[in-house]
């Protein structure tokens, strides 16, 4: 099974959310990052964007494959990772660490419906991953 932090929360598009008060940081799995190999462009939203939960909010590029980037809740862009956009080979290195990118105001109650390690796992078994 891939690696997935219990203090995170995660959706079923494979990306992770660590909430802090109204604050989430995303980021991208383990799985995700390991099932599209060396990945090579990052294109996120500007800060002060609005992201709608489920709705893509950025493109992630690998030497195999393109892929929608999904936004876990619905909320407002306050910080992006610049890092990760400008060296994206950081998600296949460290995905819940320096590789988080997004940091958003979450909207009262949108994170009710995120997974959590133990159910995400349950969900990548069910999937066949």
């Amino acid at each position: 099974m891939s690696n997935t932090p219990a203090n995170l929360k995660y959706t079923k598009t494979h990306e992770w959310v660590l909430i802090d008060g109204d604050v989430a940081t995303i980021g991208m799995t383990d799985y995700a990052q390991g099932e599209l190999g060396d990945i090579t462009y990052l294109e996120l939203p500007e800060a002060g964007s609005a992201v709608s939960a489920s709705e893509p909010f950025g493109v992630v590029e690998s030497v195999k494959a393109a892929s929608d980037i999904y936004a876990p809740v619905d909320g407002e862009v306050l910080e992006v990772n610049d890092s990760a956009v400008t060296g994206p080979d950081v998600i296949n290195k460290s995905p819940y660490d320096d590789a988080w990118l997004l940091k958003v105001k979450v909207l009262d109650g949108a994170a009710s419906d995120l997974m959590d390690a133990e159910a995400y796992g349950k969900y990548l078994d069910e999937v066949g991953h």
